[in-house]
């Protein structure tokens, strides 16, 4: 039996602007954007070079909102590998996105 990491949740303020985030400034794909009915959505985005894909979920509620940008608990939790750093981290920066801190290299990669 072969097992792949399909796709994570992520869970979002608003579907169209993290759909709108993650396809015009990450460059990732809309794979699916299913209603489900009550105000829910099937969410899917997918990174241009493949890999698992982010399940953007819309939060239900006071704690899910809470949870938004500590999803995993202040821990790093996702990682984006590229083919050339300098040249998507200039083109990041070119479209807003804000770093907490200055690139550096770590022994883990």
């Amino acid at each position: 039996m072969q097992q792949v990491l399909h796709a994570v949740t992520l869970v979002v303020p608003d579907y169209d602007d993290a759909i709108a985030f993650y396809t015009e400034t990450l460059c990732f794909q809309l794979t699916q954007n299913v209603d489900l009915g009550g105000g829910k959505r099937w969410v899917l985005v997918t990174p241009p070079g493949g890999g698992a894909g982010l399940v953007l979920a819309k939060a239900d509620g006071a704690g899910q909102q809470a949870a938004i940008g500590n999803q995993t608990g202040g821990r790093v939790g996702f990682f984006l590998k590229t083919d050339d750093f300098l040249r998507d981290h200039a083109d990041m920066l070119a479209k807003g996105i804000r770093f907490e801190e200055a690139p550096r290299h770590e022994p883990s990669g």
